[in-house]
């Protein structure tokens, strides 16, 4: 058994972080929570210790928790922006290291925290949660057989709503500085199962970027994108949170000479076409929805993450592969700030966007 203990304890720790803390009990000891706002801390250690029946301590300083030698991972679930330094720190004090995603919000951060990783020989997984996904699960196995023969292009498609409310709830939501708009916010996770199923690695990205609705933030509310991959497949974004009156749908669509699957439902957890030669359909059509759009995928990321350090092999979601989705995204804004296709390697963050107009 590994002891744990979970920094930020805002939205998606006490919907996602505690459920899969409760449900890898048997692997995971959680010791602490916390959080700089004491009542969110108390607040996860309640419901923690209602399910454990156990006591649970609350901290509200990080770099207190850091120097404890009886912890061994730390969960991280703060705002985007702060993902970076405390990983760092973290993984510099000999911790392995669980953190949300976006997991920076600059190539280089990215690049400083995968680098110090490797040198530490600790592990660093990012939560992509929705690649545990069953329907994305089934998707994932026809790639890796060539059932589609030749993959021609993916579509991410994420029409979703936030409103003023959502973003008065923790004031870094939609600011360059601690998060980004809704491609690195909302629509990551659906970037992220595009690019996985479509190669990885890209070679040029032209994006586009809008604030339709929300000029409250300063951040995008729209996002479009066509991403070529170094394959030759072609990726295309379109990621919003303008969705008139409320979340609508979340898809990923592949198409194949010899396939064509679409997933969707509330958090692409339900196969909506499934057609390979002598395959008319899926069991996984009449999946229910989740509860939340942030899926059931935060068990399995654990319980793969504790398997990585015992076993000492990579996590399923590395910090390697956490980048990825960050660096189209980056891509994206890059794009959209130049004006022009940008191609790979490049260097950049949301920082630069500061002051941009997106009107």
């Amino acid at each position: 058994m590994l002891n744990i203990a979970l920094i930020g304890c805002g939205r998606i720790a006490i919907k996602k972080h505690t459920e899969a803390l409760i449900q890898n009990k048997d692997v995971f000891n959680i010791v602490t929570v916390c959080d700089i706002v004491k009542e969110k801390a108390e607040n996860c250690a309640s419901i923690l210790e209602k399910r454990l029946e156990r006591k649970v301590e609350i901290e509200t300083d990080y770099k207190k928790l850091l120097k404890r030698e009886d912890i061994d991972v730390v969960a991280i679930a703060t705002d985007s922006g702060s993902h970076y330094e405390i990983t760092m720190e973290a993984l510099g004090a000999g911790k392995h290291v669980l953190v949300e995603k976006p997991m920076a919000l600059s190539t280089k951060h990215a690049d400083e925290m995968i680098k110090l990783s490797k040198e530490k020989k600790l592990k660093l997984g990012v939560c992509f949660q929705n690649r545990f996904n069953p329907p994305i699960q089934e998707l994932r196995k026809k790639v890796e057989e060539g059932a589609f023969g030749k993959i021609h292009y993916g579509v991410a498609t994420i029409r979703w709503n936030r409103n003023e409310e959502y973003y008065k709830q923790a004031r870094w939501r939609g600011t360059w500085e601690k998060d980004g708009g809704a491609l690195m916010n909302q629509c990551t996770h659906n970037i992220d199962l595009l690019q996985w199923m479509l190669g990885g690695e890209i070679e040029e990205v032209y994006g586009i970027i809008k604030n339709f609705n929300h000029p409250y933030i300063e951040a995008e509310d729209f996002g479009g994108a066509i991403i070529k991959f170094k394959n030759g497949k072609i990726g295309i974004i379109e990621g919003t949170t303008s969705i008139y009156p409320k979340n609508l749908h979340e898809k990923l669509s592949i198409f194949g000479e010899k396939g064509t699957v679409i997933i969707g439902g509330l958090a692409v957890n339900r196969i909506e076409e499934w057609r390979f030669e002598g395959e008319e359909g899926h069991p996984f059509m009449n999946l229910p929805d989740p509860d939340t759009v942030y899926g059931f995928g935060h068990v399995p990321l654990y319980r793969d993450f504790y398997e990585s350090i015992k076993k000492d092999r990579k996590p399923y979601i590395s910090g390697e592969e956490g980048k990825k989705a960050v660096e189209i995204v980056l891509a994206i804004y890059k794009s959209a700030l130049e004006g022009k296709p940008i191609k790979t390697p490049f260097d950049f963050s949301t920082d630069y966007l500061k002051g941009m107009n997106l009107k």
